[in-house]
């Protein structure tokens, strides 16, 4: 009874910091929407606590969330026209310059949840150490993008001086605790994993080390042909959006409770705690400010110059193109 309380009592809670940004209830048939995520905090936080404080329904929505394991899945599914729009990490800044898909809305920065975790038992003390050595990671990921950086950081080049084993998270997370490899890039929370199981383990660098100068964004994106379309849609995800995250930077403690009961049950509420710190989130009004003075747009940037490198996209789309701040700032602004 008394969890039952403070969930109602949460609730409530959301429900009046929300009155100040609640937008128009929509009368009409609700809207649907194919809706991809990945489930982890840094990605669907917001999607899930807008869904408790039932945003969806009052901005006219009746979204049909789908989960992938990757963000590069979710790109694949919405380039074939079988989801609608996304929320995902770092590959956002990657299909987008490849021509496939709009990037209208920013979650957060994934400010620590790329780790890169080693074995000091099997020689690894340092980076340096890495030369010559494999890495287990998932390439085209946020994991990736900061192990390329955390290596060039200490004059390894990752094309040449160490062995990169591209593996779904799940996989290289086993392949590093069986000790198959001496070090993994991984995201949160796949580290809980390694923590829990290979006491000795270490983590030697978080992404955090490269903020700002490498921060790693992650947000929205809709596909082309529905983006040209479907404006309004996308305004009524921004405004159930703004009212969730802002809740959110407001009451971390109740948002993340209401978010672990209801939504990550078999997650331990210190280790959704350990997630939220691991990202770095900022109000409505502040995301105006990193829309408008083009941070954003230079943060996207960054991260898709390494794809461009990496991948070899010929021709690739800037980020000032593939990403719109103006439908975020008329919505908010409203």
């Amino acid at each position: 009874m008394k969890r039952r309380a403070f969930i109602q009592m949460a609730a409530a809670g959301a429900a009046a910091i929300a009155a100040p940004y609640a937008p128009l209830v929509h009368a009409q048939t609700p809207r649907r929407i194919k809706v991809g995520y990945l489930h982890t905090l840094a990605v669907d936080g917001q999607l899930w606590l807008a869904d408790h404080m039932g945003l969806w329904k009052k901005a006219g929505l009746d979204p049909e969330f789908i989960q992938f394991q990757t963000g590069l899945e979710l790109f694949q599914a919405m380039s074939g026209g079988s989801i609608d729009v996304l929320s995902t990490g770092a590959v956002m800044s990657n299909f987008p310059a490849r021509g496939q898909g709009k990037v209208f809305l920013i979650n957060d920065v994934e400010f620590a949840t790329a780790q890169l975790w080693v074995h000091p038992d099997m020689g690894i003390n340092s980076i340096a150490d890495l030369k010559g050595k494999k890495i287990s990671t998932t390439t085209g990921t946020t994991a990736h993008v900061f192990l390329d950086k955390a290596l060039r950081a200490a004059g390894i080049d990752p094309r040449k001086d160490v062995q990169i084993v591209n593996q779904r998270m799940q996989d290289a997370t086993s392949a590093f605790i069986s000790k198959a490899v001496p070090a993994v890039a991984l995201w949160v929370p796949f580290n809980i994993a390694v923590r829990n199981r290979v006491p000795t383990a270490r983590m030697l660098v978080d992404a955090s080390a490269y903020y700002p100068d490498a921060a790693i964004v992650g947000g929205w994106a809709a596909r082309n042909d529905y983006y040209a379309g479907n404006k309004d849609a996308l305004a009524r995800i921004i405004q159930a959006w703004v009212q969730a995250n802002d809740y959110m930077t407001a009451h971390p403690d109740e948002a993340l409770a209401l978010l672990q009961t209801k939504y990550y049950p078999n997650v331990p509420l210190s280790d959704i705690k350990e997630q939220y710190k691991a990202q770095k989130m900022f109000d409505s009004r502040q995301w105006v400010k990193l829309y408008e003075d083009g941070t954003v747009t230079k943060w996207l940037q960054q991260v898709t110059d390494f794809f461009v490198e990496f991948a070899s996209i010929p021709n690739p789309v800037p980020a000032s193109q593939y990403f719109d701040p103006k439908l975020y700032l008329e919505t908010v602004k409203a």
